[in-house]
């Protein structure tokens, strides 16, 4: 794999927490991209190796700075930080008023992304999880889902999150793929739900859903399923002590990641 997107319809159903979860997680080696347009959370709440705060100013905005002048995809590196727990990351905009920063280069961007998995050097290669905040029909990060190969959407299961998710999946498909029906299903790249849930309701629910999308020709079916575990996400973001890979969340997004990979 190369890009894999994860977004968010409307709220906030746990999108970072699963890009995050799926990038510590990935079998090979992984960076976590926060590209949220809105602004991002990784430099409030987690820490370098060290125990340092992140620097605001090594990431996105560094990066999107680079892309004026073209990029090669090893570079990425030289934007990112690793944090407590090893895992490498892109740390994205603080605020929303940062966005005019990268405006114009989100298709850059995705290229450098996608293409980092197919390095021919070896010690650089790793696939992207990108963290694309919520994607309304005019978030400038639509520029870069053409290049993923997988955009993930995450939704909670309440009947209003599931209705809006479905019509999201409907346009984006139109967008990316055209409105041939079937285009979606042999198209890249392949969109996906992933259903934060209570895990001993999510199997029937994710059954319906794969139903109400076929019946709605949204070209998306089930990805997979996420604990919805409020514990395990401070957990994995080092708010709350524990054994983190005992808990629901991460046993679920296991799943999930052996299913994408």
């Amino acid at each position: 794999m190369a890009l894999i997107a994860v977004a968010a319809d409307k709220g906030s159903p746990g999108a970072t927490t699963t890009a995050v979860a799926l990038a510590a997680l990935w079998p090979r080696r992984a960076l976590l991209a926060e590209v949220d347009p809105a602004g991002g959370d990784l430099v409030y709440r987690s820490a370098r190796e060290n125990g340092r705060p992140l620097d605001p100013g090594t990431g996105l905005l560094s990066l999107a700075a680079t892309a004026r002048r073209g990029i090669a995809a090893e570079q990425l590196w030289d934007h990112s930080q690793r944090v407590a727990g090893g895992l490498d990351v892109i740390v994205g905009l603080t605020s929303s008023d940062q966005g005019a920063g990268v405006s114009g280069q989100w298709g850059a961007l995705g290229k450098a992304f996608a293409d980092l998995a197919q390095s021919p050097h070896q010690e650089a290669a790793a696939d992207v999880i990108a963290d694309c905040g919520r994607l309304g029909p005019d978030s400038p990060t639509l520029a870069l889902l053409p290049h993923a190969t997988v955009v993930l959407l995450v939704t909670r299961i309440q009947p209003e999150n599931l209705a809006h998710v479905r019509e999201r999946a409907v346009a984006l498909n139109n967008k990316l793929h055209g409105q041939q029906r079937g285009a979606a299903q042999i198209g890249k790249p392949q969109v996906g739900l992933v259903l934060v849930a209570d895990p001993a309701q999510g199997g029937r629910i994710a059954g319906q859903v794969n139903d109400m999308m076929a019946a709605s020709h949204a070209g998306a079916r089930i990805a997979g399923l996420v604990a919805d575990d409020p514990a395990g996400a401070e957990q994995l973001s080092g708010r709350r002590r524990g054994r983190v890979d005992k808990s629901l969340l991460v046993r679920s997004v296991r799943k999930v990641v052996s299913d994408l990979h």
